[in-house]
């Protein structure tokens, strides 16, 4: 393209992904760089300086292929408020064209920009699932369900699949400033940006919901700086749990220094061991972080959150389950629910505190399948028990455990890197790579499933045997 004249390309929305692609290929086919491009929002916009909007020119040169990569992080670029990520992405693209392993380059400025780009965009998807709060109103078709949310970015409509997945035998409404969705239960309807006050202010089952959060609420695991960067204020008004949070963090000062007196009479620790642990706990809180945003494989889709590890980050004990279920999908931890219960009470008849270990999950996202408003617990695959094997790695790494305990198949492969049988591994040691050493037995919730009772009480006695001798062994690794 010759001249100095700018070319206005409108797109028809601050998230228009598929209007941008398409003219960013054009204007690179036919060498148009990326300064004289100005990027613009609606009809009929014209530039102060001369330039109008008008037909793309013809290309001159032949079409050509990108890596997938740099579609799924222009796809999430897109949605970021930064006026720049238009002529961001397309600069990348004009980049692609000569250099196709740009996407490889880490190092390289721009890329990086777009990464942090991408990951913000990310952040505000989880926010957006993790905060947004029903509300129960009545109108001529019965019950309908309102939420207000006020997003960083333009991320509403790239969650709107989220949403239809998650609550589709229900009808609601999200109203957000940018633009509102509305579900009737067959078709999935845009309306323009409201306010807050259009949306209502509480219902009957905030007080179920309170009580479930308070039950599951754990003030001697509580962070306020941590919090706030995780939920910050501005999504308190939207949530009526956050008016327990004073009241449930009040005894946390106690609970936490009785853990701390616990944690000093398991182990002496010098100033140079203080100062490896407040280390180890900012590398683990930046690392559930990073895992917040986890997009490796499909399953952080229609899952609520990443549901992370917890527990002593200096824990020579840890547990790894299959993955979280419903409840933990919802509450953002992992064995909450009714085989967490399960596992607690086994833990506590073999001798074991949870809150001396580690407890983390092999795949970190909830698989499910949607049959009518419940989701049925579906087993992961290969794949997905592999793309999140990084993340079990770095905790791993990070709490060094001299024991880790594998709950059920999908966790032996997890941790041993093989698909193997329980019956086949169970009530031996594995000694790993790192030195640790690894056994296996039952997932709770596999005998939560046992029809017969007495078959069910026997497994159980024996799920009991096994952490009693983990626990001796353990000991002896101690010793």
């Amino acid at each position: 393209m010759t001249g100095t004249t700018s070319l206005i390309v409108p797109l028809d929305a601050e998230d228009d992904f598929d209007g941008w692609r398409d003219a960013a290929r054009a204007l690179v086919r036919a060498d148009v760089s990326p300064d004289r491009v100005i990027w613009q929002v609606g009809e009929g916009v014209t530039d102060l300086f001369g330039g109008a909007a008008g037909p793309l020119p013809a290309a001159t040169a032949p079409a050509f292929s990108v890596p997938r990569a740099f579609l799924d992080l222009a796809r999430s670029v897109i949605g970021h408020r930064d006026p720049e990520r238009f002529a961001l992405l397309h600069t990348a693209l004009a980049r692609l064209r000569e250099a196709p392993g740009l996407m490889q380059d880490q190092a390289d400025p721009l890329i990086r920009r777009l990464e942090q780009l991408a990951k913000e965009v990310r952040r505000d998807i989880h926010k957006m699932r993790a905060f947004l709060r029903f509300r129960e109103v009545a109108d001529g078709g019965g019950a309908r369900f309102v939420a207000w949310f006020e997003p960083d970015h333009h991320i509403v409509r790239a969650n709107a699949d989220f949403f239809l997945n998650r609550f589709a035998a229900m009808r609601w409404t999200i109203l957000t400033p940018e633009l509102s969705l509305d579900w009737d239960g067959e078709t999935l309807r845009e309306g323009p940006g409201a306010a807050r006050a259009d949306a209502p202010d509480g219902d009957p089952l905030e007080e179920t919901w309170k009580t479930y959060y308070a039950s599951i609420f754990n003030p001697a695991r509580v962070k306020v700086g941590a919090m706030l960067k995780e939920m910050p204020r501005k999504y308190w008004k939207n949530m009526p749990e956050t008016a327990l949070v004073p009241a449930l963090i009040a005894g946390a000062q106690a609970r936490e220094a009785g853990m701390v007196a616990a944690s000093h009479t398991a182990m002496t620790k010098g100033e140079a061991g203080t100062r490896r642990g407040a280390s180890r706990e900012t590398s683990w809180e930046a690392l559930r972080e990073e895992a917040a945003g986890c997009t490796r494989c499909p399953l952080f889709k229609p899952a609520t959150q990443t549901v992370f590890g917890e527990g002593r980050i200096d824990a020579p004990l840890m547990f790894v389950g299959e993955q979280p279920g419903d409840q933990e999908d919802l509450a953002g931890r992992p064995f909450v629910g009714p085989a967490g219960q399960m596992f607690d009470k086994a833990l506590a008849e073999a001798g074991l505190d949870r809150a001396a270990a580690y407890v983390t999950n092999a795949v970190k996202h909830f698989k499910y399948e949607q049959r009518g408003k419940r989701r049925i617990h579906a087993k992961p695959n290969g794949p997905e028990i592999d793309a999140c094997r990084w993340w079990i790695d770095q905790e791993r790494t990070l709490i060094q455990p001299r024991l880790i305990v594998a709950l059920g198949a999908t966790a032996a492969r997890s941790v041993l890197g093989k698909a193997v049988t329980i019956a086949a591994t169970r009530g031996t040691p594995h000694p790993l790579a790192d030195g640790s050493e690894a056994w296996v037995t039952v997932h709770p919730s596999y005998l939560l499933r046992l029809p017969d009772a007495q078959a069910a009480e026997a497994e159980y006695a024996r799920f009991v045997e096994d952490l009693a001798r983990m626990k001796a062994r353990l000991g002896e690794l101690a010793g």
